[in-house]
């Protein structure tokens, strides 16, 4: 599993391509964190990192799908896959090996944004909310790691990479917000509202980044995790 996770970290951050998916995403964290009207902190009169933690997820529904649309499909493509299935390793540890890499691969793009914490700090006189923060950042770290499973479900699907590109975006855009917005409408009011909300992944995400832990939040993220890493086992499987 680890000879994998590190021939998917070398082969992607390789060459300068593999770096460009990242660059945008903290090209475009900063440009709606300091420069975009309307979403700029200074526009908010308050230094505060809301407006990131609600930016952020939307942009990971197109960077993560970025770095898994390759992981099976172009295995496929290119012929690779028969050869990688002849050597002495599991298919759950050939899939974790993808998965943990490019859950990696996102965590170091995540890691530069530590530095909107420190410009916050400089720009507040009345301090900052740590808790709320780290809150926060314990829900990203659990919704990207959902959206990657979805992502490297998605590339096991399809022998072209645009495709699984596309399919695990849209995927993770209907289970982030999807089941929210239907909850919403009117013939659900007062009655499963609330119980459709819960299915979808922003529910939770919300819940932790208010700084509470939940266990059934850790539960659900876990158990959507596992159900996608399941189901491409499946169909690795049925090749």
């Amino acid at each position: 599993m680890f000879a994998i996770c590190k021939k998917e970290i070398r082969q992607f951050l390789g060459n300068f391509t593999g770096y460009i998916p990242i660059i945008v995403f903290l090209l475009l964290c900063s440009l709606f964190l300091f420069v975009f009207p309307e979403t700029n902190i200074f526009d908010a009169g308050y230094a505060t990192l809301d407006p990131f933690f609600e930016l952020v997820p939307w942009i990971l529904l197109l960077l993560i799908p970025a770095i898994t649309m390759r992981s099976f499909s172009e295995e496929f493509k290119t012929g690779t896959w028969e050869i990688l299935v002849t050597r002495p390793l599991s298919r759950w540890q050939i899939i974790l090996g993808k998965y943990f890499s490019s859950l990696l691969i996102v965590l170091i793009a995540l890691l530069p944004t530590v530095i909107y914490i420190i410009t916050i700090r400089q720009l507040s006189t009345d301090g900052i909310d740590n808790g709320g923060i780290a809150g926060s950042y314990i829900g990203l770290f659990f919704l990207a790691a959902t959206f990657t499973a979805i992502g490297l479900c998605c590339s096991a699907f399809t022998h072209n990479a645009v495709v699984s590109f596309l399919v695990s975006a849209f995927a993770c855009f209907l289970l982030y917000i999807a089941f929210n917005a239907v909850s919403k409408a009117g013939s659900f009011r007062g009655g499963a509202d609330y119980i459709i909300e819960m299915i979808g992944i922003d529910f939770h995400y919300r819940s932790i980044s208010r700084g509470a832990i939940d266990s059934r939040d850790i539960i659900y993220f876990l158990s959507v995790i596992v159900l996608f890493l399941f189901i491409t086992n499946k169909k690795l499987l049925n090749r």
